[in-house]
């Protein structure tokens, strides 16, 4: 699949390049300087989720929020997850490791999803905006719709709850 997709793409870069050389140029260089930027917090990321990994063993991983640790790991997977700090391009690739390296789909689903939807870190401007109940109560729906959604990534991986 990834050959076709490069192929694709080799095809509409050159289509693109017959076209009009001036702008696919253009595009390129602007798609360049926009790796460069991006690449050395990718590979700040690369060091992070390996410290973490060095840190945390197989293990730990697999008793916490392991598969075989059902609800509750599923729960202490959200409450981490509502706790970090830790932007997408990072939690991507962490989740992965975590999933090769004994995770539960189910608890790595409430961690994404509690991670994404629940904006600890910006409650006092959501309050400022929407008022404190408002903030208090997206969160804690949420903080529980996260579990449906570990649910359902649960049910789709095929893992029995």
């Amino acid at each position: 699949m990834n050959k076709i997709l490069y192929i694709i793409t080799a095809l509409l870069l050159v289509l693109s390049f017959v076209r009009d050389k001036t702008k696919t140029k253009k595009s390129l260089l602007k798609a360049w300087k926009s790796f460069s930027h991006v690449l050395p917090m990718f590979l700040g990321v690369l060091v992070f989720v390996g410290m973490i990994i060095s840190i945390i063993n197989v293990e730990l991983i697999s008793k916490f929020i392991g598969s075989e640790s059902g609800w509750i790991g599923t729960l202490l997977a959200g409450v981490f997850g509502t706790f970090a700090m830790i932007p997408s391009f990072v939690a991507f690739p962490m989740v992965k490791i975590f999933l090769s390296n004994g995770a539960g789909y189910m608890q790595v689903g409430a961690f994404l999803s509690t991670l994404f939807m629940v904006q600890l870190a910006s409650i006092p401007l959501e309050i400022k905006y929407f008022g404190k109940s408002v903030t208090i109560l997206r969160n804690i729906i949420a903080f529980l719709f996260s579990f449906i959604v570990a649910n359902v990534v649960a049910v789709v991986m095929g893992v029995v709850i």
